[in-house]
């Protein structure tokens, strides 16, 4: 159980869980679960989280198959600038390590952006909390449960 599988249960979601052996040496752990669960790319979202210029933190959940534009996050949380937060500030934020941060569960609640791309789905994958857990849910359950919204990016 992460808090992120917590929380589903909590509020009697329907989500899958999947698992994988993460390898220690992977980089992209996006990528990873896409190849070894044998998901499509567009349909597997990394949370990233994000500075903005007025020192507040956001997060991003975007397709692992896609970069973030940090000019589009920006206007979406209505700011200037946006830039990729701290690992340090990342973990403590929403209590999840490096490559195994969910957009559910975290411990201190922050503004939160699904890529509208999304939509498109009736299932996207996101981290469960920890390396080579995901979760299989609908981008609603999402967006309600993170009190998040649609956006371009």
């Amino acid at each position: 159980m992460t808090p992120a599988t917590q929380l589903l249960k909590k509020h009697k979601a329907t989500f899958e869980l999947l698992s994988y052996e993460h390898n220690s040496s992977t980089q992209s752990f996006g990528l990873e679960a896409v190849e070894k669960l044998n998901l499509a790319a567009e349909q597997v979202f990394k949370t990233l989280v994000f500075e903005t210029n007025e020192l507040q933190l956001v997060v991003a959940i975007t397709p692992v198959s896609q970069q973030v534009n940090l000019k589009l996050l920006a206007k979406a949380c209505g700011v200037k600038k946006v830039h990729m937060a701290a690992a340090q500030k990342v973990e403590n934020s929403t209590g999840y390590i490096l490559g195994g941060v969910s957009p559910l569960g975290q411990k201190k609640r922050v503004a939160t952006y699904l890529h509208s791309s999304a939509k498109q789905f009736d299932i996207i994958y996101v981290s469960a909390g920890k390396r080579g857990l995901e979760i299989a849910l609908d981008p609603n359950t999402l967006i309600k449960l993170c009190n998040g919204k649609l956006a371009d990016f």
